[in-house]
């Protein structure tokens, strides 16, 4: 009986030592699938100035076409202008639709009828309606 309840103490420990060993130790980064914080954060970061880059980049293309329009003679110098070309480059966001299409509107009353049926029926128990 001794011997058992030592190698269960033992198992327990050995147990619990491996848990908070990779837990509390940059050995959890190891796991597959773990990523640290600090890469989250690097990431994080990465995403937001690889949006930045990419609007200035939009931006220096239309200023380089209007450059480009100026000097083959499609424009007029006094026309040109860094800041009106600049603003104009400014992405203006078109209002979305949220509005419920048609297949929605009729998801939304078949859902609506099965939880009628569903709280009708006794013992809370629904039925299926065949089709």
């Amino acid at each position: 009986m001794s011997v058992f309840v030592t190698l269960t103490l033992g198992a327990i420990f050995l147990i619990s030592a491996t848990t908070i060993l990779i837990a509390f130790t940059p050995l959890r980064e190891l796991i597959p699938g773990y990523s640290s914080s600090e890469l989250k954060k690097n990431a994080t970061v990465l995403a937001l100035k690889s949006d930045s880059l990419s609007k200035a980049l939009k931006k220096n293309e239309i200023y380089i076409k209007s450059i480009q329009k100026v000097l083959n003679g499609e424009l007029e110098y006094a026309k040109f202008s860094k800041d009106s070309i600049l603003s104009a480059a400014d992405e203006v966001k078109e209002p979305v639709d949220l509005s419920p299409s048609e297949n929605e509107i009729e998801l939304r009353k078949r859902v609506k009828e099965e939880e009628n049926i569903s709280t009708a029926t006794p013992n809370g128990k629904s039925q299926k309606t065949k089709k």
